[in-house]
């Protein structure tokens, strides 16, 4: 079930964010997420963000975090991922929104394939200031 976040979901939530982070970008030390932690921990509160909480065990195996258009991240537990969660919480969130726009870095090839399996058209190429990797802007438009 995809349910709109609430602040009881935090904790379950910055530790998801932390650990999909370090697993998937593998190219990042790990200490740069973990510096970054309290502070996206403070965004998270007041962002625009939907879980995915699973209807038997109800716990939160993943999430999306929006700004106005903007996803920040689709977040899933690497233990479920390739289950189709990230999947339906973009779905969510194309139901919401007619324009979606992100950034990823160009070595998650994962996630740019998912992307573009969902229609995502990479618009720009750039290099994020705070790690210098080199990353893609992609969009989606309904």
């Amino acid at each position: 079930m995809i349910r709109q976040y609430n602040k009881g979901d935090i904790d379950t939530i910055i530790q998801i964010w932390l650990d999909t982070n370090i697993q998937a970008h593998y190219f990042i030390s790990s200490d740069y997420w973990r510096a970054n932690y309290d502070m996206v921990r403070e965004i998270l509160s007041h962002a625009e963000i939907y879980v995915y909480e699973d209807d038997c065990t109800k716990q939160i195996d993943g999430f999306i975090g929006l700004n106005d258009d903007y996803i920040e991240g689709i977040f899933v537990k690497e233990t479920m991922q390739s289950k189709g969660i990230g999947k339906q919480l973009l779905n969510h969130a194309k139901e919401v929104k007619s324009t979606l726009k992100l950034s990823v870095y160009q070595k998650n090839e994962k996630a740019i394939k998912f992307y573009l399996r969902e229609k995502f058209n990479v618009q720009s190429e750039n290099v994020d200031a705070n790690t210098g990797e080199k990353e893609f802007t992609m969009v989606w438009n309904r």
